[in-house]
């Protein structure tokens, strides 16, 4: 008797797109195989409070075989892809060829600073779960140093904290940063002047949040400047190093401090495909998110580039989820012989958070801001955030600190 073989799916990547299309995929009848060169699922939206001592790194991550224990047919693979083999169906990793009949690749994405060496040498960002924890030790031991600096000047460039981009990112790390100078950090450190500290958020355009309204544009710059926060538009950074940013208009910003938010571009990986990829290293996908002449491949998240309304969909989380479940549906619908109408991105809306009880949100046809925003926020944070556990624990250190103003994660784990 003819044993029947089960059809093998290989998900590369369990970020948003790739977790999502693994729970449409469970339990029908496939065998699933996950990779991933991380053991978890890095819930990134959340990693700036991480890295402002607001969270610990382990509850905004969630263990990938804790997942895949509840994906019948799903099974685990910690390694790094190096490539594709399309012709042989093949993923080439560090522990062999990994077979598969469809592919899903949602790779995601990395820090893009446009060629810039010397700012990529001496900059942090935020995109794996380790950025949070070096950044936060970075910007503690930085005010360390300056309890015994001598040099008024060097004391300052120790307390001067330089962010490069003004979308959702920058803005929500900038508000996050300076509340943790002037609430929590001026009772640390009383033998310091915290009101010489400064927080300078820099946008090469002349708006905040690009893609929201204009008044939430408004609001949000008022806000930051109210906080404290230092914002420069119409201003890049063009050079760096260990001890100061130059900026385009020749400013010099002496700081050990540089983050860098000011764009993302495809991961590595989506080079390997062998297919000439688009703006920012993206792979251009058919309107069912498969490679041309490879149907059995699907690009989803970050690594696609799919034009909807004359524009590429953007580089974002929901765009993500929903390409991850499309992808799902569309292998099924395969199997069963069956088409799916193409892949259309519903927009819900966007939002980001500035700090307590401010934040700006553009949903269902309504803009709002302040409290009604920031609270809207918490809760769909929450609600997408992986694991019970998770939850409890993000809740409990935002009440905390919407009460006691106190950010309870401020340890130095390591130090150079």
């Amino acid at each position: 008797m003819q044993v029947l073989m089960k059809k093998r799916v290989v998900i590369v990547g369990m970020g948003f797109g790739g977790i999502h299309a693994a729970r449409v995929l469970a339990d029908q009848g496939l065998e699933i195989v996950l990779i991933d060169r991380n053991n978890y699922h890095l819930f990134q939206p959340l990693l700036y409070q991480v890295a402002t001592a607001g969270l610990e790194q382990e509850s905004i991550a969630y263990s990938v075989r804790a997942m895949a224990r509840h994906w019948p047919g799903a099974r685990f693979h910690l390694t790094e892809v190096n490539g594709f083999d399309l012709t042989a169906r093949t993923v080439c990793t560090d522990q062999g060829l990994v077979p598969y009949d469809y592919l899903v690749v949602g790779a995601g994405s990395v820090t893009n600073y446009f060629g810039q060496s010397s700012v990529e040498s001496h900059a942090f960002d935020l995109k794996e779960l380790a950025d949070g924890e070096t950044l936060r030790n970075h910007i503690l031991t930085a005010f360390e140093r300056a309890v015994n600096e001598t040099d008024p000047e060097r004391r300052r460039a120790l307390m001067t904290f330089v962010i490069v981009g003004g979308g959702p990112t920058g803005v929500e790390f900038a508000g996050a940063l300076i509340e943790l100078v002037n609430y929590v950090l001026t009772k640390d450190y009383p033998e310091l002047r915290i009101a010489t500290a400064r927080v300078v958020l820099i946008e090469a355009s002349d708006k905040l949040l690009s893609a929201m309204p204009a008044e939430l544009q408004a609001y949000t710059l008022r806000k930051l400047r109210s906080m404290s926060v230092e914002v420069l538009l119409h201003n890049r950074v063009i050079d760096a190093d260990a001890e100061r940013v130059i900026l385009a208009d020749n400013t010099v910003i002496p700081t050990h401090t540089l983050f860098w938010s000011a764009g993302v571009k495809a991961a590595p990986l989506a080079a390997t495909l062998g297919v000439e990829t688009k703006t920012n290293g993206r792979s251009p996908v058919q309107p069912d998110l498969t490679l041309a002449n490879h149907p059995e491949v699907f690009i989803i998240g970050d690594m696609a580039w799919l034009e909807q309304d004359g524009a590429p969909l953007p580089m974002t989380a929901p765009v993500a989820m929903q390409m991850g479940r499309y992808a799902g549906k569309a292998i099924l619908a395969r199997e069963k012989k069956s088409a799916l109408p193409p892949f259309h991105y519903h927009d819900r809306g966007n939002m980001a958070t500035i700090g307590r009880n401010a934040a700006v949100a553009s949903a269902f046809g309504l803009n709002f801001h302040g409290y009604l925003a920031w609270l809207v926020w918490l809760l769909l944070h929450l609600y997408y955030l992986i694991g019970f556990r998770n939850r409890i624990v993000v809740m409990l250190n935002w009440v905390w600190y919407y009460w006691f103003h106190e950010r309870q994660v401020r340890l130095i784990t390591k130090r150079k």
